[in-house]
């Protein structure tokens, strides 16, 4: 065999190509971040989550937005949620439910689309709480314990996002229990991608309970008058 025939195959055989091992370097080093915060988020949910028949009862349920379409109509996740919470409320399970999101989102205002989605069944806007600066779990969890003294309360949540969920709220001292949706699991690439995305969304979340960030202060103008700021049990 040619002498360049042999350097060629010893070349290729028995070694990772440099780059390649760059490559795999550095999509370790992406990797280890991730893994280290999602352990890190799931150690305080741990214990704290569970099926709808045996959640602990708290004073508030606290739902977070998701996707509203432009009529004002919830996307199938957040309906699940929805749903979930009118559960809850039915059990005696809450007293009261949080509706957490963006008012300014990209089609619709999250909040006033569940505010209005309870409100057509059944619930009174006396037990009803909006947060319109709930942009993300960190935001809604310490706004609910510091804007609307909210101590102890439910999350309520896909299943894919309630370590996260109740983690964080146990980390900032809210005293916080969580139960999960899988209904729309069915819903399989949207489904993936939420689990995908919320791996990644913890590194953010171990961000912002280092650094302490400070979200949006101001109380809701759009707290019933009767609805006064619940306090820890």
């Amino acid at each position: 065999m040619p002498r360049h025939r042999v350097r060629k195959l010893r070349r290729r055989s028995g070694r990772i190509p440099r780059v390649g091992l760059v490559g795999l370097l550095a999509a370790g080093a992406g990797v280890a971040p991730v893994a280290a915060s999602v352990v890190y988020v799931r150690r305080w949910a741990k214990g704290h989550i569970y099926p709808l028949d045996v959640v602990p009862e708290t004073p508030t349920g606290i739902v977070f937005g998701a996707l509203t379409f432009a009529d004002g109509t919830p996307s199938s996740f957040l309906r699940a949620r929805l749903d979930l919470s009118l559960e809850l409320l039915r059990r005696d399970k809450i007293n009261s439910i949080l509706v957490s999101g963006d008012h300014d989102a990209e089609f619709f205002d999250e909040t006033a689309a569940m505010r209005d989605y309870l409100l057509d069944h059944g619930v009174p806007e006396t037990k009803i709480i909006v947060d319109p600066h709930g942009f993300d779990t960190y935001d809604t969890v310490v706004r609910a314990r510091e804007v609307y003294g909210i101590g102890r309360a439910t999350m309520i949540t896909q299943s894919y996002h309630l370590p996260r969920a109740v983690g964080t709220a146990r980390a900032i001292g809210l005293d916080a229990v969580g139960v999960g949706d899988r209904t729309v699991r069915t819903r399989r690439l949207a489904w993936t991608r939420g689990v995908i995305r919320d791996q990644f969304a913890c590194v953010k979340t171990v961000y912002d309970l280092a650094t302490g960030r400070r979200p949006v202060q101001e109380r809701s103008t759009r707290l019933p008058d009767s609805v006064a700021p619940l306090t820890a049990d």
